[in-house]
């Protein structure tokens, strides 16, 4: 037997070892050890980790590489970059969204980030951004899945003509309906937009993504009108709050209530921790606030938890670079998780989470899935978020897209090896 694609010697997420990964016709054929089998490209993993591809579960890729357009954020702070996206936006062009976008989407590939659910502004009456990347959608679909969601970004009563510009939006082609309830002028109007939106979801078969409750209020708490719409009108399983950074600042009892609600809707939670950790906590003195929504206690209810990486150099965040290891290892950091367990998880909340909150189909490393794989240089996944390991080999469809070399410094000390490896360096008990 014959295989486009056989790779030996992987190390598995999930622990197992020496594994090798048959693929044909862009699925994976065999995943087992020893297989002996031909193929038409062989590479040795040589112990090194292959996972399922990264996935970004929110981001805004109408913003992304605008940094400095039309002006630097000074400060660094939300309310500029709001100001300055509104700029942005009045000189906006579909030329520059799907140059900057696919110019992101190279950098992606890159990282082995093969699935992204992009919000997309409708508050531009123009709807350039949203007229950009469905064309951006169409020319990446062969390497990257990417999701649009339609975002009254200021606000879907607030904003004159967002309910009509998003309904427009989701007639050409939008994937999923989004929102931002807690930028509504009351909390009476966010409800309302929540009952709204899910109600339009539902209607037209699609899944929400909801921006909710970024913000410090503890009385912001949207999310609970979110998993009660989620019930009401049948949508488990097809719902994610993002950010939910109010949380941080709720009543330990009123989360003991909400909690519970969340997981019984089946509602997925969307952490954005490079954004959430630097933009929350801006009125504190001391002692500030954290900004990240509750991780470890999600977890212990069984909710989906996802990380997002949100922002790169955008109006709102100067940094990033499309690494989801960063977005992981700074999600761990902010929750405290440093148990090898809950390290193991958060690499799960940049693969297998958002896979499952995006609803991607045959996604992982199983029989039958996609060929859609990254091998890393590192032993496991806890190496990997350690080093941002280097992404060795880039696998779509079962053909390599992007490859990397391996990371090594070189010596000249006397008495000292000639080669540093930083994989090298993993503990005996991974």
């Amino acid at each position: 037997m014959s295989f486009d694609l056989l790779v030996k010697n992987a190390n598995l997420p999930d622990g197992r070892t020496g594994v090798d990964i048959a693929c044909r016709n862009g699925r994976i054929e065999a995943i087992e050890t020893g297989i002996a089998a031909e193929a038409q490209t062989v590479i040795d993993a040589a112990d090194n980790l292959v996972s399922p591809p990264f996935v970004d579960s929110h981001f805004h890729m109408d913003a992304t590489l605008s940094l400095g357009l039309p002006r630097m954020n000074r400060s660094g702070t939300l309310l500029e970059g709001i100001a300055l996206w509104g700029e942005l936006k009045e000189i906006l062009t579909v030329d520059a969204v799907v140059e900057r976008a696919l110019k992101y989407c190279d950098l992606a590939v890159s990282q082995g980030l093969l699935a992204i659910r992009t919000h997309v502004d409708v508050c531009d009456d123009r709807l350039t951004g949203v007229k950009g990347l469905l064309e951006v959608r169409d020319r990446v679909k062969d390497y990257i899945d990417l999701q649009l969601v339609a975002f009254p970004q200021d606000g879907l009563y607030r904003s004159p003509n967002a309910e009509a510009n998003l309904l427009t939006a989701l007639d050409m082609g939008v994937d999923i309906v989004g929102g931002i309830p807690h930028f509504e002028r009351t909390m009476d109007d966010g409800a309302r937009s929540v009952r709204r939106l899910c109600e339009v979801a539902a209607e037209r078969g699609l899944m929400v993504d909801m921006h909710c409750d970024e913000t410090d209020d503890p009385m912001s708490r949207h999310i609970e009108t979110l998993a009660y719409e989620t019930q009401r009108l049948g949508l488990k399983g097809r719902v994610a709050g993002s950010h939910l950074t109010s949380m941080h600042s709720m009543d330990n009892y009123y989360v003991s209530k909400l909690l519970p609600l969340i997981a019984e809707a089946e509602v997925h939670a969307i952490a954005n921790p490079l954004i959430n950790i630097t933009l929350q906590g801006r009125h504190d003195t001391y002692p500030k606030r954290r900004g990240q929504t509750r991780v470890p206690e999600m977890r212990s209810y069984g909710i989906n938890v996802a990380f997002g990486h949100d922002c790169v150099m955008d109006p709102w965040y100067s940094m990033g670079s499309g690494d989801m290891l960063e977005v992981a290892s700074m999600g761990l950091h902010v929750a405290q998780m440093t148990s090898r367990e809950a390290i193991r998880y958060c690499f799960d909340c940049v693969t297998s989470h958002p896979a499952k909150a995006m609803g991607l189909e045959d996604y992982g490393l199983a029989k039958g899935c996609k060929a859609d794989f990254v091998m890393l240089q590192a032993r496991d996944a806890i190496e990997a978020i350690r080093l941002k390991a280097t992404r060795l080999a880039v696998v779509k469809g079962g053909k390599v897209i992007a490859t990397t070399p391996a990371r090594q410094a070189q010596l000249t000390l006397q008495g000292r090896p000639d080669i540093v490896d930083p994989a090298s360096y993993a503990p005996s008990e991974g």
